[in-house]
C-alpha cells in the first residue's frame, strides 16, 4: 500500500499543470504521460513475484548475518567431553610441540651427537647410554618421580611420590599444587597457583621430557668407560634422588621456588646439576684408557653437526614452552634463545683464531652449548641486548675454563670428563643464573615469576638481593648434586662395577654390545696383523697430548 499512495502522488503534480496555458498544458500532458508510464513500470516491478522473493531472501540473509556475528565458530567451542571449557586448544598444541621438539633434541639429537663425537669403538656404547637413559627416564617420571617433582609438598625440597597414570588425573586441568605462591610467607596470596589451560597429560610429558635430557647430558662425561650395567641402575637412583630435589625446590613450589630463585628453564635444575653430577661420578667411576685419553677424535665430525643442529633449534621448545602458555614471554624465550646461542658460538670460534691458528668445528659446537645453557636461566627475563652480553661471556668464560685452566690445574685434569660437560653444563649452566640476577628486566618478571616486582641488580631496588638468591640457589644445587651423586656411585659399586674391564675397554662395542658402529675395521677391534696389516687410528698419529674429551687438541 504504501507504494500505491507513493504512485497517485506522484501524479498530481503533472495534473496541475494541465490547467495552464495551452503550451504548458502541452507539456505538462507529456510530463504526465512520461511520468505514468514509468512508474507504473516501477510499481510492476517492484511487486512481481522475483522482486518479492529477492527481497524477502535480502532480508532473511541480513537476519541470518546479525545472529552470526554474536556466535563463536565451531572450531572454537568447548562444549564437549573431548574439549571441556577450561582447555585452550593453542596452548596446548604449543606445549605438546615444545614437549617433542625437547624429545628430539634427545632422540636422536644427543644419541647422534654423541654417536659420532666419540672415538669409532664408542660409537654404539655412547649413542646407547642416551638411548636406554631416555626409555628409562620416561618410565620412571610416570609411575612416582613426576609427583616428587611437580605433586604436593611433602618436604621444602621434595614432593609426594605418585604414580602418573589415572585417567582422572591426566585428563584434569593442569595444577602445579605446591605453587601457590604467599605474600612473605603469611596467608595473604600473592601468585596464585600455576593452572595452564590444558590437561596434566601435557603437563606430565613437557617435565618428563626434561628430566630425559639431564640424564643424557649428564652421561656425556662418563662416555667410554662406564659400565653399560652401572649405567642402567645409575639412571633412575639419580632422577628419584637428585633431580625431583632440585625441580621441585626451584619449579614445583618448594622452598628456592618461594624464595624468588630465578630460573626460567633449567639452568640450575636441568644444566648445573647436570655438570655437576657428571663431573662428580666421573670421578667415581674412574678414566678412560690411557689410549683414549690421549687419542679420542670423533669419528665422524659432519654427522656430530647435524645432532648439533637438532639440540640447537630444539631449544625453541626447551625455553619457549616454560611458560606454560603460547604468550609474548615465550616468543621473547625464544628469540634471546637464539641470539645468545650464535654470539656464544662466534665468539668460541674468534678465541680459536686467536688463540691457536685455527676454527674448530668442535669448539664450534661448544660454543654454541654454552650460549644455549647461559641463556636457559633467563630467556624469558632478559632484553635482547642482554643476551647479546651472556652470549659474549657464555662464549669466552666456560673457553677458558676448558681450554686453559682445564689443561693447568691438576685437580681438574685429574678427573676424565669424557665431553667436558662440567665447562659446557655447570660452568655456563652457573655463569647464567648469576647473568640473570644482573640482567632480568622488571616487567619481564612479572610476566613469568611468582615473587612480584622482582628485578635484575642492574635495574636497582630489590636487585642486589636477587644477585644473593641466584648465588645461594647455585650453591644449594652442587652441594645436593655432590653429595647425593656420590652416595649413589658408592651404592652402585657394591653391586656391579662402575668401570668396564681393561679388556673391554681395549675394545669397545664389540666388547660391550657385540656390535659396532660401522662395517670397517678400525678401534673397535683386538689388533691382528696378519687380517688388518700395521696401520690403525691409534698408530696413525703421533700426537700423545691428553685430550679433554671433545675439546679440541690444537
Amino acid at each position: 500500500m504504501p507504494e500505491f499512495f507513493h504512485f497517485l502522488s506522484s501524479i498530481v503534480l503533472p495534473l496541475e499543470s494541465c490547467n495552464s496555458s495551452p503550451v504548458q498544458r502541452s507539456v505538462g500532458c507529456n510530463a504526465l504521460c512520461h511520468r505514468v508510464s514509468s512508474l507504473i513500470f516501477h510499481f510492476v516491478s517492484q511487486n512481481s513475484p522475483y522482486a518479492l522473493e529477492r527481497h524477502t531472501n535480502a532480508r532473511v540473509f541480513r537476519r541470518k548475518r546479525e545472529m552470526s556475528a554474536n556466535v563463536v565458530p565451531v572450531a572454537y567451542v568447548n562444549n564437549s567431553t573431548a574439549v571441556p571449557p577450561w582447555l585452550n586448544k593453542g596452548d596446548n598444541a604449543w606445549q605438546m610441540i615444545a614437549a617433542t621438539l625437547v624429545g628430539l633434541q634427545s632422540v636422536p639429537g644427543l644419541v647422534i651427537l654423541y654417536g659420532s663425537i666419540v672415538k669409532k669403538k664408542w660409537a654404539v656404547n655412547s649413542a646407547f647410554m642416551a638411548f636406554y637413559a631416555f626409555a628409562a627416564v620416561i618410565l620412571c617420571w610416570v609411575i612416582w618421580a613426576y609427583k616428587m617433582a611437580f605433586g604436593y609438598k611433602l618436604l621444602p625440597f621434595w614432593g609426594r611420590a605418585g604414580p602418573a597414570l589415572g585417567q582422572d588425573f591426566l585428563l584434569m586441568q593442569a595444577k602445579l599444587p605446591a605453587s601457590t605462591h604467599y605474600y612473605h610467607g603469611g596467608e595473604v596470596v600473592e601468585t596464585a597457583m600455576a593452572t595452564p589451560l590444558y590437561p596434566m597429560a601435557s603437563m606430565v610429558w613437557f617435565q618428563g621430557v626434561f628430566a630425559a635430557i639431564t640424564l643424557i647430558l649428564l652421561a656425556g662425561s662418563l662416555l667410554g668407560r662406564m659400565n653399560i650395567r652401572a649405567w642402567m641402575m645409575f639412571v633412575p637412583l639419580w632422577l628419584t634422588f637428585s633431580y625431583t630435589v632440585g625441580a621441585f625446590s626451584l619449579w614445583g613450589g618448594g622452598f628456592l621456588f618461594q624464595w624468588g630463585v630465578m630460573d626460567y628453564s633449567g639452568g640450575y635444575v636441568i644444566h648445573l646439576s647436570s655438570g655437576i653430577a657428571g663431573f662428580t661420578a666421573a670421578f667415581w667411576v674412574g678414566p678412560r684408557s690411557t689410549k683414549d685419553r690421549e687419542r679420542f677424535p670423533p669419528n665422524n665430525v659432519l654427522l656430530m653437526l647435524a645432532g648439533a643442529g637438532l639440540l640447537w633449534l630444539g631449544w625453541a621448545g626447551f625455553n619457549g614452552g616454560d611458560p606454560y602458555t603460547a604468550n609474548i614471554d615465550s616468543s621473547i624465550a625464544v628469540l634471546n634463545t637464539n641470539i645468545c646461542a650464535a654470539t656464544s658460538l662466534l665468539t668460541w670460534t674468534c678465541l680459536d683464531v686467536v688463540v691457536f691458528g685455527k676454527p674448530s668445528v668442535i669448539g664450534a659446537v661448544q660454543g654454541m652449548i654454552t650460549g644455549l645453557v647461559c641463556i636457559t636461566p633467563g630467556a624469558g627475563l632478559v632484553q635482547g641486548w642482554a643476551a647479546i652480553v651472556m652470549g659474549i661471556l657464555s662464549g669466552s668464560i666456560p673457553w677458558l675454563t676448558m681450554m686453559i685452566i682445564h689443561k693447568r690445574w691438576k685437580p681438574l685434569n685429574a678427573v676424565d670428563d669424557t665431553l667436558g660437560v662440567f665447562h659446557t653444563h655447570a660452568v655456563a649452566g652457573y655463569l647464567g643464573g648469576i647473568l640473570t640476577g644482573f640482567f632480568a628486566e622488571p616487567v619481564l618478571c612479572n610476566l613469568f615469576l611468582p615473587v612480584t616486582n622482582s628485578r635484575g641488580a642492574v635495574y636497582g631496588g630489590v636487585g642486589g638481593m636477587q644477585l644473593v638468591k641466584q648465588i645461594v640457589g647455585g650453591l644449594f644445587i652442587i652441594g645436593w648434586n655432590l653429595v647425593v651423586t656420590s652416595l649413589i656411585c658408592l651404592v652402585i659399586r657394591i653391586v656391579v662395577p662402575l668401570r668396564m674391564s681393561e679388556e673391554e675397554l681395549l675394545i669397545g662395542d664389540d666388547a660391550a654390545h657385540g656390535e659396532e658402529a660401522y662395517a670397517l675395521w678400525g678401534d673397535g677391534e683386538k689388533y691382528d696383523s696378519t687380517k688388518h696389516g700395521f696401520m690403525s687410528d691409534d698408530t696413525m698419529h703421533n700426537d700423545t697430548r691428553r685430550s679433554i674429551g671433545a675439546a679440541q687438541v690444537v
